[in-house]
């Protein structure tokens, strides 16, 4: 797994930071310089996802996959428990680790964690296919057929409103192109919902973090694991979205270095 290591202990538990669908360990830049004053980061780019160039053949993508990879990263450190931070799907990650291996963390930090929620956390709960899924597998169709811009735009469009992606800068669009066909994977992750049972598991500290105008199902997921995840807060970033450690890094790096401090 290719990861970035950078900073100083300065006898700290390292901050080891999980990205979200289509990025990979280049996303964080945004916020390694403010981050690394005071911890050593350890930043993965997850099995299949850029540098490496998958063709999305294979049934080695899955949520259950990568939370495997990195519970094995974190024991091959063998550095003691840890500070474990992920953004949407890769936040969705770090809250199975935290479920499932309690012992190698130290703190969770959670920046819109991707997923659905189940009867016990949704009052609305309908069951039944997922429109987000719907939408998810209209890009990787476009992305498997060749239309790789196309793909992105939807899946893009999807998150963070119609006309997102022609605006956004050539350097996040090529980003996102090395790692489209991760997507085709994203459709088959079998990911579970996010239940009641769930989020009471979660028994370390952990922060929440929201962009203030983040529209859909994420704000909602948040709230309601929020809500019932023991020791927790939640933060918000003034005019932010999606990527909001992009658009605020220093807001977004002031709140986790708060958390982490406390």
């Amino acid at each position: 797994m290719p990861y970035l290591d950078v900073g100083e202990d300065r006898g700290r538990a390292p901050l080891f930071c999980v990205h979200g669908s289509l990025n990979d360990f280049r996303v964080w830049g945004c916020v390694l310089g403010p981050l690394t004053q005071r911890h050593r980061m350890i930043v993965v780019s997850l099995r299949h996802f850029f540098p490496a160039r998958w063709d999305g053949v294979g049934d080695t993508y899955s949520i259950a996959q990568h939370v495997q990879d990195v519970i094995a990263f974190i024991e091959k450190l063998d550095l003691g428990p840890v500070d474990l931070m992920g953004h949407s799907r890769g936040g969705h990650i770090c809250f199975r680790v935290a479920q499932q291996r309690p012992d190698l963390l130290r703190r969770l930090i959670l920046a819109e964690p991707g997923g659905e929620l189940d009867a016990s956390l949704d009052p609305d709960y309908v069951g039944g296919p997922s429109p987000l899924l719907a939408r998810l597998t209209a890009s990787a169709e476009k992305i498997a057929a060749g239309d790789v811009d196309g793909g992105l735009a939807v899946f893009v469009d999807t998150l963070e409103g119609a006309g997102t992606w022609p605006r956004l800068p050539a350097i996040v669009k090529q980003n996102l192109r090395d790692n489209a066909t991760t997507l085709i994977g994203q459709v088959r992750d079998n990911r579970p919902p996010f239940s009641k049972a769930d989020a009471e598991a979660i028994r370390m500290p952990t922060l929440f973090i929201l962009g203030a105008r983040t529209k859909g199902l994420l704000p909602k997921v948040l709230h309601a694991l929020a809500a019932h995840v023991p020791y927790s807060k939640t933060a918000i970033i003034p005019n932010a979205t999606h990527p909001m450690f992009e658009q605020a890094p220093q807001k977004y790096s002031e709140v986790v270095l708060d958390f982490l401090a406390s």
